[in-house]
């Protein structure tokens, strides 16, 4: 059964319920706090930042997520409770146990997420204070005022929800994301939470999650920046009640396309919405000797001041491309180089192809979204990922962030 869109975002899954609501953090009216709810706990699978510099959220939920298990998680936006000291830690654990008196959840149980502005103290208070309205709020179709809630400098909430059939039973994976500028693979200044009815063990829900990301997550760029508080948290309930998942099986194969297309749309999402961007371009190296090799090159092309600013003037300027190229690293012959604009070729056998290919590929430029794609051999090793353009309005919302 091919994968099918259905409503709900983090709700679409049967047992799941959420809700967003200002809390003062934010000026009003602004969402700045949501819930996301399981009726029932079960297993709980996470990938977090790199950045050594890590927000009191994240240093808890690494220490959560080794219990395998959760129910709950409240997120909030506007202040990323990151560079806060012992007092972070106490605010974010805080923050769990509102949720844990409030709903009678074991506290372990109760995840915790936040977003924003670095180094100010979590208005804790506030917090606590908007945790019980904010719990009677909980619905089903809570799921769009939780990804409103969520949300820094992206410009729309970003949802989605796809169904398939397995092990002759309908299962559903939801999810909502935040993330607009702080984009890079090995996560980014991102969140993203899933939820699914799926019966899976902990361990195939794991594995599952950390080959999505891969697929996804970790194949967008936006500025080359790496933030304190990214994760992404899939939390199962088992209540479609299809035979239990286990790892490298049939149904964890399906399970486990079902949520990279998931993380995937989620993930392009994330890059249409970069901060000031106007264009989405998937970049696919090809024919190196590994994967890494082409991992290299494409994130060394994707990240290029160069490349992104003629992106965003729509000019083919390909050498900069195979100036990124030749600086990633990688050792391969300029003669065996092709470059193509969607399936406008450029250059073959590292050579230019003239004015008429130049002028097809600006015509391409003009579109919101293309491919470039860069062959180096008759190897295997092959990467995709995804980046924006670098344009004038990136430069001017970072600049005046926090004032």
């Amino acid at each position: 059964m091919p994968h099918r869109k259905v409503r709900g975002g983090v709700t679409a899954a049967k047992g799941f319920l959420a809700a967003g609501i200002h809390s003062g953090i934010k000026p009003a009216p602004f969402l700045d706090l949501a819930l996301l709810v399981s009726e029932r706990p079960g297993p709980i699978a996470g990938s977090l930042t790199k950045n050594r510099v890590k927000a009191a959220p994240i240093i808890l939920t690494r220490q959560q997520l080794k219990t395998q298990k959760g129910q709950a998680v409240i997120i909030n936006s506007g202040n990323a409770n990151a560079f806060t000291g012992s007092q972070g830690l106490a605010d974010a654990k805080a923050m769990a146990q509102a949720v844990s008196s409030t709903l009678q959840i074991p506290t372990p149980l109760v995840y915790v997420g936040s977003t924003g502005i670095i180094g100010h103290p979590l208005p804790i208070t506030r917090i606590q204070r908007a945790v019980p309205p904010l719990t009677t709020r909980l619905r089903k179709s809570g799921h769009l005022k939780a990804a409103q809630a969520i949300m820094t400098t992206d410009t729309y909430p970003k949802e989605i929800a796809l169904q398939s059939r397995i092990g002759r039973r309908l299962v559903t994976i939801g999810g909502m994301a935040k993330g607009s500028g702080m984009i890079h693979p090995n996560m980014a200044t991102m969140l993203a939470y899933l939820t699914t009815d799926a019966a899976i063990t902990p361990q195939a829900l794991n594995l599952a999650l950390q080959a999505s990301v891969q697929e996804s997550f970790n194949c967008i760029t936006v500025d080359g920046d790496t933030s304190t508080n990214d994760a992404v948290l899939c939390l199962a309930n088992g209540m479609a009640s299809n035979p239990v998942i286990r790892p490298h099986t049939t149904h964890w194969n399906a399970f486990q396309d079902l949520l990279a297309d998931v993380c995937i749309a989620l993930a392009l999402q994330i890059c249409r919405d970069g901060e000031g961007c106007t264009k989405l371009v998937e970049i696919l190296v090809r024919g190196t000797k590994t994967t890494q090799a082409a991992k290299k090159i494409a994130e060394t092309i994707a990240t290029s001041l160069l490349v992104k600013t003629a992106l965003f003037g729509e000019d083919p300027n390909w050498g900069r491309i195979m100036a990124a190229a030749g600086r990633a690293g990688v050792s391969f012959k300029s003669e065996h180089v092709d470059l193509a604009f969607d399936d406008v070729y450029v250059v073959k056998a590292g050579q230019r192809i003239g004015d008429h290919s130049d002028h097809q590929a600006k015509r391409i430029m003009r579109q919101k979204t293309f491919s470039i794609t860069v062959s180096l051999g008759t190897h295997q090793g092959s990467h995709r990922l995804w980046t924006t353009d670098l344009s004038y309005e990136y430069v001017k919302i970072n600049a005046s962030y926090t004032t």
